[in-house]
């Protein structure tokens, strides 16, 4: 299965010769493998967290429901085993463009706040994938002030929100 997992990520490099968009499901194990470990960095992956991954992997992929707990439970055991964040980034920077980037950091956003709160963890998680993603600080911004206005919309107001 790791195997698999591995190949499946980083069976391709660049655009097809064609010049046809990158292979979407590399985005989506790497998409999912950066959610699930910013999920984990509080020292708990827990149902509302997963929830929110499933949730948004589904809206961005419009993926089927075992689809994404499929995808999630690969992602898991891929960052067990990965050793670190570097290998996702360089697979997403080498393959998506600046808004598909803009996009992930904006996904990390809502899974790191998806507990209502932000841990110093998770802060500097964001951090160091936007620069390995080469998202500037202001589009990072702009993406988590996105995340906390649809929150505080969806909770009823902005005091529900940590961070």
């Amino acid at each position: 299965m790791v195997d698999f997992i591995r190949d499946f990520l980083f069976r391709r490099k660049g655009k097809a010769p064609d010049g046809e968009p990158h292979d979407k499901a590399e985005l989506r194990l790497a998409a999912a493998a950066l959610l699930v470990e910013a999920a984990k960095l509080d020292g708990a992956f827990d149902g509302m967290e997963r929830v929110r991954i499933a949730s948004l992997l589904k809206d961005r992929f419009g993926m089927e429901s075992a689809d994404v707990a499929e995808l999630i439970e690969a992602a898991d055991e891929e960052t067990e085993l990965a050793g670190g964040l570097y290998g996702f980034t360089k697979e997403v920077r080498a393959n998506f463009d600046n808004d598909e980037r803009v996009s992930m950091i904006e996904m990390l956003w809502e899974v790191a706040y998806a507990d209502g709160s932000l841990h110093d963890f998770e802060s500097n998680m964001l951090r160091r994938v936007a620069g390995l993603l080469y998202v500037t600080d202001r589009e990072s911004g702009e993406a988590r002030k996105r995340v906390l206005d649809r929150l505080s919309g969806e909770a009823g107001g902005a005091g529900d929100i940590e961070g």
